[in-house]
């Protein structure tokens, strides 16, 4: 069976249930792409607008107030630049008018060859996971802060009110494996676009409530150089920098799905211009969003600025207002699990149904009326047995490691330079035949080389700090 014929035979949402006309097929034979830069826009600013916003007032507060911003900024520049010249390698040899590549891998396959898929695949697919695993972690530590906050509210802000996150990532996991059964990238526009508002209200709350804080204290506190030697240690302080840098890098992260958002934009005009059209808009709307949280955040709270801005208690009151802002990060976590794992599913159903193409139990669909809605839904067993089985992998990770900085650092360091900078680098040089030793040549190969060097450090740091949480970490406890 073909690429098409995989890709079409888990396309399984029927609305209608009837035969689709030939005229709804696109050049490769595959349904009419609708998206548009309003709905990719939606999805990039679902995929980084998330949790990683939360702790960009603690990253700031790592570095200080000249480094912080800067490296945001940096990191801004290099994430659209980057994704601009990956959009340019969603069609092979002619960006206009080549084959598709359908996932980033694809686009990795046909510009580079073999061994590049491999190493891409595990970076990918591995981070892909990761992603995961932080967002249930992310969105269990919300789910405590409403009860939390609830408690503080009533029996005073000195109370204890010990909670355990165990439940809440259950019940998260419970949420992801009825979500998880939507079979398409495609199919999940609509979650994409509550996610991103659910995104921007609570990252409005977060600003509001560290102006809000600033405007209290009377003051703006920080430093130049970020958190002060005694408040902890020279090596943490190192250690922390280089932590923060992971941070930044997490909360940038989308270039691993920007193929498979690319995959469901309309044409004409062509796709890569749709896309960088949607990547200006949704970095420079994130990026004014990153600044203005961590920087508020940094100034509100200085050297006592907590890892997850709406969850550390910095703010307790007014307490509805902090209860309003993790609903809505957990709703949009929610959306964003969903943004991140349909490339895994897709990859590893693909894998499976060409390892085994003749099982049933692979292949074969069950109609499922909806009622209310006047549609059938096509319930594949394969597809409800693994990819439940995914979410209860991740779910345990989950309970077992819940250190939220940790884990943004490693995730954005592992991340970002192989998938943001290295490949599509790698790719745009390729298809651009850009001649070895030319000046925009070294220019791309410093650029990679720089952001190596800070992934490197970003994954030390970040490596430190799980060993240093796990010193005092009783598993299952928290």
């Amino acid at each position: 069976m073909t690429d098409s014929g995989i890709h079409n035979q888990h396309r399984v949402l029927d609305i209608s249930c009837a035969p689709v006309n030939s005229d709804t097929y696109d050049d490769d034979g595959r349904r009419k792409r609708t998206g548009t830069m309003w709905t990719a826009s939606a999805h990039i600013i679902t995929a980084v607008i998330g949790s990683g916003v939360l702790s960009l007032a603690w990253a700031v507060g790592q570095l200080g107030w000249i480094a912080g911003p800067i490296m945001m900024l940096l990191f801004s520049f290099v994430t659209y630049y980057t994704s601009t010249l990956l959009a340019m390698c969603y069609r092979s040899h002619d960006p206009d008018t080549g084959k598709r590549n359908y996932t980033y891998m694809d686009a990795v396959r046909a510009n580079l060859g073999s061994w590049h898929v491999k190493a891409c695949g595990i970076v990918q697919y591995v981070n892909l996971f990761g992603v995961a695993i932080g967002y249930t972690i992310a969105s269990s530590i919300s789910m405590m802060a409403i009860e939390r906050s609830n408690c503080f509210h009533s029996k005073g802000d000195d109370s204890p009110c010990k909670v355990s996150s165990n439940a809440y990532m259950i019940a998260f996991g419970v949420i992801e494996i009825f979500l998880s059964q939507i079979p398409d990238f495609d199919q999940i526009w609509w979650l994409s676009i509550v996610a991103a508002v659910m995104s921007f209200t609570y990252s409005t709350i977060g600003l509001g409530l560290g102006i809000a804080k600033v405007a209290e204290n009377g003051m703006v506190k920080g430093s130049l150089n970020g958190i002060s030697i005694g408040t902890v240690t020279p090596i943490d302080k190192v250690w922390r920098s280089f932590q923060a840098l992971g941070a930044i890098a997490f909360a940038y992260s989308y270039s691993m799905i920007l193929i498979e958002i690319q995959d469901t934009v309309k044409s004409p005009p062509a796709e890569h211009k749709t896309m960088k059209k949607a990547t200006l808009l949704s970095v420079a709307v994130t990026t004014a969003f990153y600044m203005a949280c961590g920087c508020f955040g940094y100034a509100a709270f200085g050297d006592s600025s907590p890892g997850n801005l709406l969850t550390g208690f910095g703010f307790y009151n007014p307490y509805w207002l902090i209860d309003i802002a993790n609903v809505a990060i957990v709703v949009h976590l929610i959306g964003a699990y969903q943004v991140y794992s349909q490339p895994l599913f897709a990859f590893i159903e693909k894998a499976i149904s060409d390892w085994f193409p003749k099982s049933e139990f692979i292949r074969s669909e069950i109609s499922v009326w909806v009622p209310g809605v006047n549609s059938c839904y096509k319930l594949s067993p394969f597809r409800l047995v693994w990819r439940s089985i995914f979410v209860v992998i991740t779910t345990v990770i989950s309970m077992l490691l819940p250190f939220f900085n940790d884990v943004v650092g490693i995730l954005g360091a592992l991340g970002f330079w192989p998938l943001t900078v290295y490949f599509p680098v790698e790719m745009y040089i390729k298809t651009s035949k850009i001649p070895k030793w030319g000046t925009k040549w070294i220019c791309l190969q410093i650029l990679s080389f720089v952001c190596l060097l800070i992934s490197v450090v970003a994954a030390v740091g970040s490596v430190a700090g799980i060993f240093n949480d796990l010193k005092v970490y009783k598993p299952f406890s928290s």
